[in-house]
């Protein structure tokens, strides 16, 4: 709830949900996640969202709102997880079929961590990661730079040397679109394509390639929004 450039996002109406429960709902739809789960902060503002996680019936880790990485381990703890699906919760058009791409890859090359997000070509807003829970603790005990905790898995694919990573990418190198929430003109954004399939969870990323192609122009709303580095917290 504390996002500095659109504070309260996660709760904001997509449709007709909230943009957490989008986000909730089409993760729920991969065919190799288990099980989902929200780790949010044990600020008072995040009382909302534990709330809001009752109702659609998923369950909650709170920990420190700053060091997100301390946030993860205590999940895994409580959770017990053999392996993590890293998913934030400011990309509600996620999709299950990417998702469920880094997934298999992961499974199938026995990588330690593997994800789409480093040698990008999806559109930001299908990212997702993928590591085993023994690299996480890893990672826990070892990254000290702030911004390798408040980014949860820097410490992971910063050392290649200790683990095995993994990459990967789609046919298409689409990463100039934008489609995650940080503004006010992501949400404008990401409204219109809610609105445009009648506040449904069940569409495709293809679907919406195919929207902004006959809505040319759709995508400059916020084609201008500069994506935070990873060092600037």
């Amino acid at each position: 709830m504390g996002s500095t450039r659109l504070p309260g996002k996660v709760l904001l109406d997509l449709g007709g949900r909230t943009m957490l429960a989008r986000v909730i709902r089409r993760a729920q739809r991969s065919k190799l996640i288990d099980e989902v789960t929200v780790a949010c902060s044990t600020e008072s503002s995040d009382d909302a969202i534990v709330a809001e996680c009752a109702k659609l019936g998923v369950r909650v880790h709170r920990g420190s709102d700053s060091d997100v990485l301390d946030r993860y381990h205590g999940a895994t703890v409580a959770f017990q997880p053999e392996a993590i699906v890293r998913i934030t919760s400011d990309c509600p058009l996620i999709e299950p079929e990417v998702s469920d791409k880094v997934i298999a890859r992961f499974i199938e090359s026995g990588a330690d961590y593997a994800s789409n997000t480093i040698d990008r070509s999806y559109p930001r807003g299908l990212d997702t990661e993928v590591c085993k829970r023994v690299c996480l603790d890893r990672a826990w005990s070892e990254a000290t730079e702030p911004y390798q905790r408040v980014h949860v898995t820097p410490y992971l694919y910063q050392n290649p040397e200790l683990f095995k990573i993994v990459q990967v990418r789609g046919e298409t190198d689409l990463n100039e679109l934008r489609w995650t929430v940080d503004t006010p003109e992501d949400y404008e954004f990401i409204s219109r394509i809610f609105a445009h399939f009648d506040g449904q969870d069940d569409f495709t990323w293809h679907d919406v390639l195919a929207m902004l192609k006959l809505n040319p122009g759709l995508d400059e709303i916020n084609r201008h929004i500069r994506q935070k580095e990873l060092r600037e917290l």
